[in-house]
C-alpha cells in the first residue's frame, strides 16, 4: 500500500465514484454531486466533533471515505457484495487493509432500512465515526429535488407524478428523522431543524407553481 496524503487519497475515492457511476448508470441523486454533498457534511460534523472527541482526528480517512464511497455499493444499483468488493480492490493501495474494513462496516450499516431495521451496529471506537457518516448521508436527504430525480430515473415518472410521489416520501420518513431521534450530534441536530422547515416551504413553492 503506498503513503499517500489524506487529500490524494480523498482525489482518488472521487475519481473512482464520477467513473463507477458512468460504468453502472447510477443517477445524479446518489453519484458524484451527492458524494460531495454527503463528504461536505461529513466534514462539517467531523469539525464540530473533534474538538470534544480528540480520538477522531485519526478516524478522518475512514469517515471522508465511507462518506465519499458509501453509495458506489447500493443495492438499487448494483448487488452490495460486488460493489464493495470493487471499492476495496480499487482503494487497496491508497487505504490500509483495516480502515477498510472499519469503511465496510460503516458503508454496510448505516442506512436508513438498515438502521431502523437492525438499529446502529457496535463499532467500538469508531461508532461516532459511524454516527458522523450516516447523520451527513441523512442531512442530505433533505434535499427534495434530489428525491425527485432519483424518481423520475427509477420510477420512470414525468415531473409532476415524481413530485407527489417524492412529497409521500418526505411524509413517511425524511420530516420523521426528528422524532425518531436519528441525529446524536450537536450539528446535526440543528441543521436538521433548519433543513427541516426549508424543505417544508420548498415543497409548499413547488406544490403552488402546479396549481398555477
Amino acid at each position: 500500500m503506498k503513503l499517500l496524503s489524506l487529500s490524494t487519497v480523498i482525489n482518488y475515492a472521487f475519481n473512482y465514484v464520477a467513473r463507477h457511476s458512468r460504468i453502472f448508470n447510477i443517477d445524479e441523486s446518489h453519484a458524484l454531486r451527492h458524494s460531495m454533498d454527503v463528504y461536505k457534511y461529513a466534514n462539517k460534523i467531523y469539525e464540530s466533533e473533534v474538538i470534544k472527541h480528540p480520538h477522531l482526528s485519526a478516524q478522518q480517512e475512514v469517515i471522508y471515505m465511507s462518506a465519499i464511497l458509501h453509495d458506489m455499493c447500493d443495492k438499487k444499483y448494483m448487488s452490495e457484495t460486488i460493489g464493495m468488493s470493487m471499492i476495496k480492490n480499487y482503494m487497496t493501495d491508497y487505504v490500509s487493509f483495516k480502515n477498510l474494513n472499519i469503511i465496510e462496516k460503516i458503508i454496510s450499516t448505516m442506512s436508513y432500512s438498515k438502521v431502523k431495521t437492525n438499529g446502529y451496529p457496535q463499532l467500538d471506537k469508531y461508532q461516532l465515526a459511524y454516527h458522523i457518516v450516516r447523520e451527513a448521508d441523512l442531512l442530505t436527504s433533505y434535499d427534495f429535488e434530489r428525491t425527485i430525480i432519483y424518481t423520475m430515473y427509477n420510477e420512470h415518472v414525468d415531473y409532476e407524478k415524481a413530485l407527489y410521489i417524492s412529497l409521500e416520501l418526505f411524509e413517511k420518513r425524511v420530516f420523521k428523522y426528528k422524532q425518531d431521534n436519528l441525529f446524536i450530534t450537536d450539528y446535526s441536530k440543528e441543521e436538521a431543524l433548519k433543513l427541516h422547515y426549508e424543505a417544508i416551504e420548498n415543497i409548499e413553492r413547488l406544490k403552488n407553481i402546479l396549481t398555477l
